[in-house]
C-alpha cells in the first residue's frame, strides 16, 4: 500500500501539494547568515583537524545557544521530530494539512494520510533550521519504509524535492536500505545512511550504496558492553569509529574519490568528541556539545588525532570478544571483502533487500556478511528490548555467528526509532480523528 502511494505521489497534485504545505511561510537565507554567528576556539580547533561540525538535535532552543559559524549541519531522526510534535506545536496545523492532501488525492487511505502529513511534519521541523540556521539538515525517512526499495526511493526523492540546497535524505542500514541508498545517489539526491555499528558494514555501505555519509553509532555500542555486564563499554564504539575512518581513507584512497565521509554519532560525553577529533564529520548531541566547549574553556589542550590513538576495550573476567561478535565491528576479513567484490560484480538495479540477503546465501555468505531475514517473532524481541539488546537472549547465536553483533545494533535501533515513529503516527491520528468530528 505504501508503495502505491508513494508512486502516485510522485510528480502529481499530491506530491506537489505536499512539497507546498511543507515549504509553507520558509523563508530562506542561503550563505547569508554566517556573519551573525560567533566563533569559538575549541570547534576551530576541530575543523582545523578535518572534523565537519553538526549538532544532532532539532530544537532551536537547545541548538542556537550552541551554534557558531563552525557548524554546519544538523541531523534530525524520527525521536527529534515526534518530541517537537508531542509538544503541540502542529496540534492545529495538522488537521488543515490533511484536508488540502484528501483535497488532492481523496483515494488515499487512513494510513496514507499519515504518512503524508508525517512527511509534511518532518519537513517543517527541518526547514526551521534551514531558516534560522541555514544549516544542511538531515531527514529521515519513515522506519516502515526499511525493506521497501521502491517507497524509500519515491519519498527520498520527494524529500530532496522540498529544500535541494539543503537537505540530506537518511535511510537506514538495511538490506533493502543499501540499494535505496544507492538508487537515491544515481538520482542525484544525498544520503546520509544511518543507523551504520561497524567497518564491515560501512566498507559493503562505500562499495554498495555509494552514499555521502555513513554512520557508527558509537554510545550504543559502548552501552550493549556495559548495560550487559560484559565490561566497562570504554571504547568499544570508538575502536570501532577509528576502524570505520581507516577503512573508508584507504578505500577513497584507493578508488580516487572523495566519499563516502564517515560521522561520528551517538556520542554520550565530551571525552568522545576529544578522542576522535580528526574523523570526517562529529553529530553531537547538545549536552555533549555544551560539555566539550565548557572543558576545552575552562582546560584549554591540544587535541591528538584520532589516528594516533589506541583504543584498548576492557571486558569483564571471562568474557570472549569472539563469542559477542565484537571482532566484526572493527575488522574486516579477507572474505568478507571477497563477498563485497562478488556483490560489486552483480547487476543490482533491481534488485530488493531480499535479493541481497539471498545473493548472500547462495554465495554461503550469509553468515559471513552478518544478513539475517529476521521473522517477525524475533523483531518483536528486538523490540522488546528497546535501544540496546539484551544479550542474553541472543548470546547462543552470537556465539554461532548465526546473529551478527552489527546486524542487532543495526535493526534493534530501527525499531527504537520505529517506536518513537508510532507515537508520533498516534497523534497524528488523534487529531484527524478530532479534525473530523469537529
Amino acid at each position: 500500500m505504501a508503495v502505491v502511494a508513494a508512486e502516485r505521489g510522485r510528480g502529481t497534485a499530491l506530491a506537489e501539494v505536499a512539497r507546498e504545505l511543507a515549504q509553507e511561510g520558509f523563508t530562506p537565507h542561503y550563505r547569508e547568515l554566517q556573519e551573525r554567528f560567533s566563533s569559538r576556539a575549541p570547534w576551530r580547533a576541530l575543523r582545523e583537524m578535518g572534523t565537519d561540525l553538526w549538532l544532532d538535535s532539532a530544537d532551536l532552543a537547545e541548538i542556537e545557544p550552541l551554534w557558531t559559524r563552525e557548524f554546519t549541519h544538523c541531523t534530525t531522526n524520527n525521536f527529534y521530530v515526534n518530541v517537537e510534535v508531542q509538544r503541540g506545536r502542529f496540534d492545529e496545523a495538522i488537521p488543515q494539512i490533511a484536508r488540502r492532501l484528501r483535497a488532492a488525492e481523496p483515494a488515499l487511505s487512513e494510513q496514507e494520510l499519515i504518512y503524508e502529513v508525517g512527511f509534511v511534519l518532518n519537513c517543517r521541523v527541518a526547514l526551521s533550521l534551514v531558516e534560522r540556521l541555514d544549516a544542511t539538515v538531515s531527514v529521515e525517512l519513515h522506519p516502515a519504509f526499511a525493506d521497501d526499495v521502491p517507497t524509500s526511493v519515491a519519498y527520498g526523492v520527494r524529500y530532496y524535492a522540498v529544500c535541494p540546497e539543503r537537505f540530506l535524505v537518511k535511510v537506514p542500514l538495511t538490506p533493502a536500505g543499501y540499494l535505496a541508498a544507492r538508487h537515491l545517489g544515481e538520482r542525484g539526491v544525498p544520503v546520509n545512511f544511518t543507523l551504520g555499528f561497524s567497518a564491515r558494514q560501512n566498507y559493503l555501505a562505500a562499495h554498495l550504496a555509494r552514499t555521502r555519509y555513513v554512520n557508527v553509532f558509537m554510545g550504543r555500542l559502548n552501552a550493549f558492553v556495559k548495560d550487559n555486564g560484559l565490561g566497562s563499554g570504554d571504547n568499544v564504539g570508538e575502536r570501532a569509529t577509528q576502524a570505520t575512518q581507516v577503512a573508508l581513507r584507504a578505500f577513497r584512497e584507493r578508488e580516487g574519490r572523495d566519499r563516502p565521509l564517515l560521522i561520528g554519532a551517538s556520542m554520550r560525553n565530551a571525552g568522545q568528541v576529544a578522542a576522535l577529533a580528526g574523523l570526517d564529520v562529529f553529530t553531537i548531541p547538545t549536552k555533549v556539545a555544551a560539555a566539550f566547549v565548557a572543558e576545552m574553556e575552562a582546560h584549554p589542550q591540544p587535541l591528538t588525532p584520532v589516528f594516533e590513538r589506541e583504543f584498548p576495550v576492557p571486558l569483564a573476567p571471562g568474557v570472549d570478544e569472539r563469542r559477542i561478535g565484537l571482532p566484526n565491528l572493527w575488522e574486516i576479513s579477507d572474505a568478507y571483502r571477497a563477498f563485497v567484490a562478488a556483490v560489486d560484480r552483480e547487476d543490482v538495479s533491481n534488485w530488493t533487500g531480499a535479493d541481497l540477503i539471498a545473493f548472500a546465501r547462495d554465495h554461503r555468505s550469509r553468515k559471513l556478511s552478518g544478513f539475517r531475514d529476521w521473522s517477525e517473532e524475533e523483531r518483536k524481541a528486538v523490540e522488546a528490548d528497546g535501544k540496546i539488546p539484551n544479550y542474553a537472549r541472543w548470546a547462543a547465536d552470537l556465539a554461532a555467528g548465526t546473529v551478527a553483533l552489527d546486524d542487532l545494533m543495526s535493526i534493534s535501533a530501527l525499531h527504537s526509532f520505529a517506536v518513537d515513529q508510532r507515537e508520533l503516527d498516534t497523534r497524528i491520528a488523534r487529531l484527524l480523528a478530532a479534525g473530523e468530528a469537529a
